[in-house]
């Protein structure tokens, strides 16, 4: 089994409105977690569950709105890491909707992959939930 996560869906709300989901904070929040995330190449920042810091991270690349790279480092603090792995979404123009691919690379145990890969499933039937419950609260407006 490989020890990377790769996953496609597809969402039929346009590129911005998924690039949103993915970069601003208060929708990062609703589905992943809280952080202090900005989208620009270089920037440091965590994700936090429970009042802790989950994941160290670094913004990689950004190319808005199809392109977002960032490394993600788990461990009991930034100095001690034991998974070292990085995030990329790539967002494509499909269909009237928006085909988004996630790949999750770095692992260096099958079972750190395995848990980030049923983690990835968990958020992201959360996004798809909420995005369209968001577009439909809009159009039945």
């Amino acid at each position: 089994m490989q020890r990377e996560v790769k996953h496609t869906w597809f969402f039929n709300q346009s590129l911005q409105e998924v690039w949103e989901y993915l970069t601003k904070p208060e929708l990062l929040e609703q589905w992943l977690m809280k952080s202090n995330f900005e989208p620009v190449a270089g920037r440091k920042f965590q994700f936090i569950n429970k009042d802790k810091i989950d994941a160290y991270c670094q913004v990689l690349e950004v190319i808005p709105p199809s392109l977002l790279s960032y490394s993600w480092r788990k461990g009991i603090s930034e100095n001690e890491i034991t998974v070292d792995s990085v995030v990329t979404w790539t967002l494509i123009d499909k269909n009237g909707g928006t085909e988004l691919k996630l790949v999750h690379n770095g692992f260096q145990l099958l079972d750190d992959a395995i848990k980030h890969e049923k983690g990835w499933d968990y958020c992201m039937n959360r996004m798809m939930e909420l995005i369209n419950t968001s577009t439909n609260a809009h159009t039945n407006a």
